[in-house]
């Protein structure tokens, strides 16, 4: 077993190691319901240093929508260079997919992932293929209740394109159910699933490029840290891309590492070990 890397309580500490931070935004910088401050700060005195900051997101919607939900959450504009999310990346699968039907499985208010593209959609007992954003009504439905659509579109072979490959998100104090949770569920029962965001591989890229882009010049790896509360997705994502990670325990496995003030080092051991490695440093949350 690996020993549990450093815990820090400033960011500044190891901000001077990179030149860009990858930051994840539910549970990192908002909890969907309030902005935390000191996770804005942070950004913003990365920036002021010269970094370029990048948001990764898996939020179904178009980044310019993320934005804007961002600023209702009274997250400042300061806070970030660019946004990448998974919506973005669907998107791009759409558009190579024009000449077929898709069925929409998630809430109308995911329906903005297709603004402006040349879309049919149709019901899933003739669309070519589905693409997820989520449960419909995620405070009252699970991925089970899905069980029986899901499996009359495995039946028809359906591709399905997963539009927020997260499981699970906080809202306010609050579990909720994500995109991720009915793809896996699809996946376990033999459907075709393309993830659309972390912890992919297209997700990444795009965000390096749109990070390189705001430098203005090119970014070794070693100079990209990932930052994010989930294991699952920006553990695994980062891994993969060969970066820099920096976990924040206050989210979404903030109960199962003992608590939100003061997380277990055995839990997090343990966790960081099932999953397959460990990050660069850890943090109750992500504060200068």
């Amino acid at each position: 077993m690996s020993s549990l890397p450093p815990l820090i309580t400033k960011f500044s500490t190891i901000a001077s190691d990179y030149d860009v931070v990858l930051s994840d935004v539910w549970g990192v910088i908002h909890n969907g319901i309030k902005s935390y401050p000191h996770a804005c700060d942070a950004l913003m005195r990365m920036r002021a240093r010269g970094g370029v900051v990048a948001l990764i997101t898996n939020a179904p919607r178009q980044s310019e929508v993320v934005s804007r939900q961002l600023e209702r959450l009274h997250v400042p504009r300061e806070t970030y260079d660019a946004i990448v999310s998974s919506g973005d990346v669907t998107r791009s699968v759409v558009r190579e997919r024009q000449d077929q039907s898709l069925y929409h499985l998630g809430p109308e208010r995911d329906l903005s992932i297709f603004s402006g593209l040349d879309v049919h959609l149709a019901p899933p007992e003739t669309a070519d293929y589905v693409v997820c954003s989520g449960l419909k009504d995620d405070e009252s439905e699970t991925p089970d209740d899905y069980r029986p659509l899901l499996e009359s579109m495995l039946a028809r072979k359906l591709f399905m394109v997963c539009g927020n490959p997260d499981v699970v998100v906080e809202r306010g104090s609050t579990l909720v159910y994500c995109a991720g949770a009915i793809a896996d569920l699809y996946a376990a029962m033999g459907g075709e699933v393309l993830y659309a965001g972390k912890p992919y591989r297209p997700i990444y890229e795009m965000a390096v490029a749109k990070a390189e882009s705001a430098a203005g010049r090119k970014i070794a790896p070693s100079r990209v840290l990932a930052v994010g509360d989930s294991v699952r997705t920006d553990l695994k994502g980062a891994r993969a891309m060969g970066l820099d990670f920096l976990f924040v325990t206050s989210g979404i496995h903030a109960e199962e590492l003992g608590s939100r003030e003061e997380p277990d080092h055995d839990a997090l051991t343990a966790t960081f070990n099932a999953a397959g490695g460990m990050p660069k440093a850890v943090m109750r949350e992500l504060s200068w």
